[in-house]
């Protein structure tokens, strides 16, 4: 476990755009979170374990919401959230180290696939704040990005114990440095300044946002607080694990989209006019098996669901295609097949971030994209 800061240094500047993707490890049952509310198969599958259509929050009068994500209903009746059903890779083994493994690295390739985009976009930053993952790893979608904090949160961000003399000492040593390594280390001196300068001031979110005490939405407040630092943030990855929901499902999966819905709808209202600037990506390595098990739970599967939301989005929609839940429809041992590949979900995001269309390659490599019409 790591109780401070992991920096990888390099120099950089103010960045007034920032992705956060947020990775729900455990396969996250997609027909849950967004239940079919008017596909009878669903129901037929699920006797027990269904989404009942009193209890769904409504969304486009077929599909409607978990009733534990209805804190974000708004924001797709206002057109700032956008589902994409039957998502997923490619991936056949419906196993959690594969499939995570895949999905984050985009491919079978080496390195991450979010590491390939900041290094791969032109007017990346590359700052000392210019990425953070907040928990206890570095996630793998991380890998071979220039740049990367590892933090729980800001007041993680610190060089050794608080003293100003060994900082001066530290900033007379490498005031020397005049290559990379010198830049480096003032970028990572103005962060470490910037960061004991919010540490002074209590964080107080805005527009009336109020953050749960858990873990994720404590660190989707430290995001909110960077952004409005302007520390230069381009983009963070954070997880919320425990989805595998083998065994009583409500036990398991009512908790964690309560935590995912109020911690995504507070960040939401919190940053306010800044979400123009804000992207947020939310995925899933599988989804579940569509009928439910004798444990009243349900086993690996395939395809689940992909939110967006953010600044430029147009919502309000769920993306397909849908074409049901009949056992002809099925794959495998009766899987909801991926019809929307999550690198056709991130590519629009990434675009939106800075990524041209010719670098689409060297982020996904080996794969033909087809952007979703997220912004169109």
């Amino acid at each position: 476990m790591m109780d401070k800061a992991q920096i990888l240094l390099s120099p950089g500047t103010e960045q007034p755009r920032t992705l956060v993707v947020v990775f729900l490890r455990g396969g996250a049952d997609g027909l849950a979170l967004v239940p079919p509310l008017e596909d009878d198969a669903y129901y037929r599958a699920r006797p027990r374990l269904a989404v009942s259509k009193k209890d769904a929050a409504p969304l486009d009068g077929f599909f409607g919401l978990h009733p534990k994500l209805a804190p974000l209903q708004p924001l797709f009746a206002n057109g700032e959230l956008a589902v994409v059903h039957a998502a997923g890779s490619e991936d056949q083994t419906r196993s959690h180290f594969e499939a995570q493994d895949l999905m984050e690295h985009g491919g079978i390739v080496a390195g991450g696939w979010l590491g390939r985009f900041l290094r791969t976009r032109p007017a990346s930053t590359h700052g000392a704040l210019g990425c953070v993952a907040l928990g206890k790893a570095l996630p793998e979608s991380l890998l071979g990005a220039p740049s990367v904090t590892l933090m729980q949160t800001v007041d993680d961000f610190a060089l050794g114990a608080k003293s100003p003399a060994l900082l001066d000492g530290l900033r007379q040593l490498y005031s020397l440095e005049s290559g990379q390594l010198g830049g480096a280390a003032r970028d990572t001196f103005d962060a470490l300044a910037r960061i004991e300068e919010m540490r002074s001031t209590p964080y107080r979110p805005t527009h009336g946002a109020v953050y749960a005490t858990d873990e994720f939405s404590i660190s989707l407040r430290e995001v909110a607080r960077l952004i409005k630092a302007s520390a230069g943030l381009e983009a963070v990855s954070i997880d919320l694990g425990g989805w595998d929901s083998h065994f009583t499902q409500a036990s398991v999966l009512d908790p964690l989209a309560a935590r995912l819905a109020t911690g995504l709808a507070s960040f939401h209202q919190d940053l306010g006019p800044l979400m123009k600037n804000t992207s947020v990506v939310v995925m899933t390595e599988f989804g579940r098996r569509v009928a439910e098990n004798s444990s009243l739970g349900t086993d690996h599967g395939r395809g689940s669901v992909m939110f967006a939301l953010g600044g430029g989005i147009k919502g309000g929609r769920v993306f397909g295609p849908w074409q049901g839940l009949d056992d002809a429809t099925l794959e495998g041992p009766g899987d909801l097949p991926v019809r929307n590949n999550y690198r056709n979900v991130l590519a629009p995001i990434l675009a939106r971030h800075g990524l041209q269309d010719a670098h689409l390659s060297k982020v996904f490599p080996g794969f033909t994209i087809e952007p979703l019409p997220l912004y169109g």
